[in-house]
């Protein structure tokens, strides 16, 4: 399954926000360099969807706000 989604880093607070079944908003506190954003962002959204974190995997945006992720 693929899920849509754009990634707000230096944020205030970590927060997940569900637009969609398949389109999230993820705001991290880390700043969007040496992967720290992807790798906080990743964390969060397995525990808001209860699957472990290695079942995410980014397939395209590793270095833009907009991303697409395959839930294996």
């Amino acid at each position: 399954m693929l899920i849509h989604i754009k990634i707000v880093s230096e944020s205030k607070e970590d927060e997940v926000i569900e637009k969609s079944d398949t389109s999230y908003i993820v705001k991290v506190r880390e700043p969007a360099r040496e992967n720290l954003a992807n790798r906080k962002m990743l964390t969060l959204l397995s525990s808001y969807l209860k699957i472990e974190p290695h079942k995410l995997r980014i397939i395209t945006g590793h270095h833009s706000p907009g991303k697409i992720l395959e839930i294996l």
